[in-house]
């Protein structure tokens, strides 16, 4: 089968057909697909079919995969299931929260680099499909003095903010649960090596340091407005077999609501990240 490489958007995502299998576990591919990362943000495999074995040698090609906490996978611990159900997943309680923009791994000094997420089955009704949002297209169109006026702003991420999101009203105990979880501050805008800047911001981000907690909700809510606007966003319609890679340092992405009973079932890795925020 031929190999077809088509732009998403005009400022993220490629989507790639005719590869599939032990095919993608290929060198040469994994470079392709890096370049791929740093250009569009997202890359889309269509109907890959990976195994779990392929999907941890080509997430190995990329980077460095590391192990995922609880991930419920019963041969692969790189691997975590994502589900709503709890007997495949011990997080299955916890997925209603990427319903929400978010970027994983804001508490961390270095977040993941990447995200890998294929379809093992898709929901009947087409629910669950995944959005995307490109936060470094989305800053390098804000006004130059906006961008000046967010240069070292910091904010504050926590995973009890992104809980919140979903239990406005937690009992003590739940809240004594999230809060075992240790919030980070981080800059506002993440600054490369290189001079590219993107926005972090999504559930995590629950206050903006040094300024009053109304006008700093107020600020970071108006940022997530404008990062997820059309003309900076990609929806996926998933397939069984899709395989999905983000830039999770520069993209904010979210899961389109699902119910508790859904079929829907992905498998998941993720690449160590290489730079701390700055």
């Amino acid at each position: 089968m031929a190999v077809t490489v088509t732009e998403l958007t005009p400022t993220t995502g490629v989507e790639i057909t005719g590869l599939s299998g032990s095919r993608l576990v290929d060198k040469a591919v994994a470079e392709e697909c890096r370049a791929a990362l740093d250009r569009r943000g997202v890359v889309v495999y269509r109907e890959a079919h990976l195994d779990d074995a392929d999907l941890v040698a080509f997430s190995r090609l990329l980077g460095r995969v590391v192990p995922l906490p609880m991930g419920g996978h019963p041969t692969h611990p790189e691997i975590q299931r994502i589900t709503r159900d709890p007997s495949k997943s011990p997080l299955a309680a916890y997925r209603e929260g990427t319903f929400h923009w978010h970027i994983d791994g804001t508490t961390d000094e270095v977040p993941n680099m990447t995200t890998l997420l294929t379809a093992r089955q898709i929901s009947a009704d087409g629910d669950g499909d995944t959005e995307f949002a490109n936060t470094f297209a989305a800053y390098e169109a804000l006004p130059a003095e906006e961008q000046r006026e967010l240069d070292g702003l910091r904010v504050v991420h926590s995973f009890a903010a992104s809980q919140l999101l979903v239990t406005p009203d937690p009992s003590p105990g739940e809240r004594a649960a999230w809060d075992r979880n240790p919030a980070r501050e981080q800059p506002l805008v993440w600054t490369r090596p290189g001079g590219r800047r993107s926005l972090l911001i999504g559930a995590t981000a629950g206050e903006v340091a040094g300024r009053p907690t109304d006008e700093g909700r107020a600020l970071l809510n108006r940022l997530l407005e404008w990062a997820t606007q059309p003309r900076f966003t990609l929806r996926h319609r998933w397939r069984q077999g899709d395989l999905v890679l983000w830039d999770n340092t520069g993209m904010l992405h979210r899961a389109l609501p699902y119910g508790k009973a859904s079929a829907r079932l992905m498998h998941r890795t993720s690449l160590a990240g290489v730079e701390a925020v700055a």
